[in-house]
């Protein structure tokens, strides 16, 4: 602890390895400087650096936005502490470090590291220093991002942020921006969608001045599915059976993508009853198993039809396998018509109650007995298999009692054919 120069012991000064030297912040600048003239006198040997210019050189300057080189001295969850080489104490913050909110740091780094930094700002008050690893990547990322767009290279990102237009694609620590137009294979689809999830993308446009680039995932998209087409195509052929994703629905059918390719299942291919619109049967993403119907080869856009609707499932084949003539249902009343009631059997498959087999009495009109919506139990008289017909009766229900008693009191009974056709009337 010395005042002055004077007060420097030359021997021990002499003899010693290593020398360093600090003052308190109230001790004046000449002071200091003389102390290290003197002390240079004392420890240089020729052509050796002066204690002076040593000195300088251990409390060398640094800027922002300067590249250096830090060691590693400290880990703690939320910064690294370095030793750059200055007066300033560095520091790395986590952010700085990684993109990687769930990172941990010391997973990552240890002491002793070395690792290339950039300063971002300095505090010459306080004495530290705040470093920055992401940015040394991103600049070494940039480059990457340049070659990319010259060679056609896609690249992995994963998608940081949604913003208005479009989303941002981090890869090698540079963000990308990725219109809306060039996000996704299929207008429809919500940017939202893309968050968080990992992407190929190519670069459309590189604002080296700006540092900026503009990428975009469709064009990855477009090649991946022209290289499934041409194999799809190798091997399609009109009844192949294929699981397929509902890409779209609209009033007449739904289009489903079979890997490459779309093909469009027609509304009355999508189930053997009626619907109004495919929403009834499907919706989109499912996933569905379909077979070719047909295929188009010789238009411009090759077309391919698909079926949905399984053999098994056709309602005629579900009354042919669980129902006989004779059988008693509960029949639904869908609608009326002057000479009868049509009624669901099963769903897909109608019945005709004809007014004759409606009541043992007389009716002048169905409506005046049944209305629509109405359940009623009937008898399976006949089904034409070839003519899609169903002949169902109310009367063949009533007791043969109540039949007797009714021509008794001369009431006027119509027997019907198989067709439902009048055969003949007895008082």
């Amino acid at each position: 602890m010395v005042e002055t120069a004077s007060e420097l012991d030359t021997n021990e000064i002499g003899a010693a390895a290593n020398v360093g030297i600090t003052a308190g912040a109230s001790t004046p600048a000449y002071i200091i400087q003389e102390v290290q003239r003197r002390m240079s006198d004392i420890v240089t040997k020729p052509d050796e650096m002066s204690f002076e210019e040593m000195l300088d050189q251990s409390f060398k300057t640094i800027r922002t936005q300067e590249k250096v080189t830090g060691v590693v001295t400290n880990v703690s969850a939320n910064e690294i502490a370095v030793d750059i080489g200055t007066k300033h104490a560095g520091y790395v913050p986590l952010y700085e470090f990684t993109d990687d909110p769930n990172a941990k740091l010391t997973e990552l780094v240890k002491a002793g590291d070395e690792i290339e930094l950039i300063v971002l700002r300095l505090n010459d008050v306080e004495g530290t220093a705040m470093l920055s690893k992401k940015r040394v990547d991103a600049i070494a990322g940039f480059e990457k991002i340049i070659a990319a767009e010259e060679s056609g290279e896609a690249l992995d990102g994963i998608v940081v942020d949604v913003v208005k237009g479009g989303v941002i694609a981090l890869a090698y620590g540079v963000r990308v921006f990725i219109p809306a137009s060039q996000a996704t294979i299929s207008r429809g689809q919500e940017l939202e969608t893309l968050m968080r999830q990992s992407v190929q993308f190519k670069i459309l446009e590189v604002n080296r001045g700006r540092r900026r680039a503009v990428g975009s995932i469709r064009a990855v998209l477009r090649e991946q599915r022209k290289g499934l087409e041409e194999q799809f195509w190798q091997t399609a052929e009109v009844g192949k059976v294929y699981s397929g994703t509902v890409k779209s629905l609209t009033s007449y059918g739904a289009f489903v993508d079979l890997g490459g390719v779309d093909g469009m299942v027609h509304i009355s291919e999508l189930s053997w009853s009626r619907i109004k619109h495919p929403s009834e049967v499907i919706s989109v993403g499912d996933v569905i198993e379909v077979y070719i119907r047909d295929i188009d080869a010789e238009s411009e856009n090759k077309k391919i039809s698909l079926g949905y609707k399984k053999t098994e499932d056709n309602p005629w084949e579900v009354l042919a396998r669980d129902y006989n003539t004779g059988d008693v249902v509960d029949a639904k009343i869908v609608s009326m018509t002057p000479f009868g009631a049509f009624a669901q059997v099963i769903p897909g498959v109608d019945g005709l109650i004809h007014i004759s087999q409606i009541s043992n009495e007389h009716v002048a009109k169905p409506s005046d007995v049944l209305a629509v919506g109405q359940t009623v139990k009937v008898a399976i008289t006949e089904v034409d298999f070839d003519k899609k017909r169903v002949s169902l009766s109310m009367r063949a229900l009533i007791p043969v009692e109540e039949t007797d008693e009714a021509a008794a009191d001369g009431a006027v009974i119509a027997e019907a054919g198989p067709d439902g056709a009048v055969i003949h009337t007895e008082e």
